[in-house]
């Protein structure tokens, strides 16, 4: 059993790792930094899907200020929403640094990090850890404190940053979407105003589901919010790309290396790549799974 004091412990540990390493990175010399400050949501707007974001650019001392505050950015604020977590894309261009000795520090918070995670992802239930998480750190904000931060001390040829659609998937069994369906026909929508319809919505989407083979492969293809990340180029084939949720720290690159800019964001009408899906149940995202 995961007690108080030891997820106490392991967050300490995190964020003194944390804060040293924001003290090492105000202590170096910066030949670019840049910070795209993101609209808070606030918990009333969490719940929308936003058309188009618009992306503030911070360069120079402002935006280091900014880019070392957004690494302890792991609370609640007031109003806030803390489920669609605040995005802190960006980058700092670190030169005539001590590389081993900074990317053992960025290790050693990632490796804290991801410590920390295990040991909240140890307690049973979404609610014990929701209980135990906020009696040993008051108003915390669990998946902010997990991000990693990312770095590279290999001059790329190119650090760009773009906008991702991505989707929550979740794989079930016929069993398990049933289970799911019959707690759906539990509860009250507030958005319909004859129960009954519900109740007959709920009862169709079963009869669905039911008439499949109980060997049937089903899963959840939920869209999440657009967010920022980061595309590191080496060559065409050689590269790679990773959450913007955080700054992206450079470490001694060459000076031509090619950096972009976040651009804001507008909804596309249309993407070449998209499909049309079929969902058993739209209101859950729930499809079959293609054999």
């Amino acid at each position: 059993m995961v007690t108080k004091v030891q997820i106490r412990s392991q967050f300490d540990l995190m964020n003194e790792l944390t804060l040293r390493l924001i003290e090492e990175l105000k202590e170096c010399e910066f030949s670019k930094a840049e910070y795209y400050q993101l609209p808070d949501v606030s918990s009333i707007d969490e719940s929308k899907v936003p058309e188009s974001i618009i992306v503030s650019k911070i360069s120079g001392a402002p935006a280091q200020k900014a880019i070392l505050h957004s690494f302890s950015d792991i609370y609640k604020k007031s109003g806030l929403s803390s489920r669609v977590l605040k995005r802190h894309p960006g980058f700092l261009v670190i030169k005539n640094a001590d590389k081993h000795a900074l990317n053992n520090r960025i290790a050693q918070v990632n490796k804290a990090k991801a410590t920390f995670k295990e040991c909240i992802l140890a307690i049973d239930s979404n609610d014990a850890r929701f209980e135990a998480v906020h009696n040993a750190i008051p108003n915390l904000i669990t998946l902010a404190a997990y991000r990693k931060i990312h770095s590279e001390s290999e001059s790329p040829f190119s650090v760009r940053f773009t906008w991702m659609h991505k989707h929550a998937t979740k794989t079930l069994t016929k069993k398990m979407a049933l289970e799911m369906l019959d707690k759906s026909a539990s509860y009250r929508n507030p958005r319909m105003i004859d129960q009954q319809k519900w109740q007959l919505l709920v009862a169709q989407e079963q009869a669905r589901v039911a008439s499949l083979g109980e060997k049937e492969k089903l899963r959840i293809r939920r869209p999440t919010r657009v967010s920022p990340q980061v595309n590191v180029r080496y060559t065409a084939k050689n590269r790679y790309h990773v959450s913007a949720a955080l700054p992206f720290i450079l470490i001694n690159p060459e000076p031509d290396v090619k950096l972009g800019i976040l651009q804001n964001y507008e909804k596309p009408l249309s993407h070449p790549r998209k499909r049309d899906y079929d969902f058993l149940v739209n209101r859950l995202y729930l499809e079959q799974v293609d054999k």
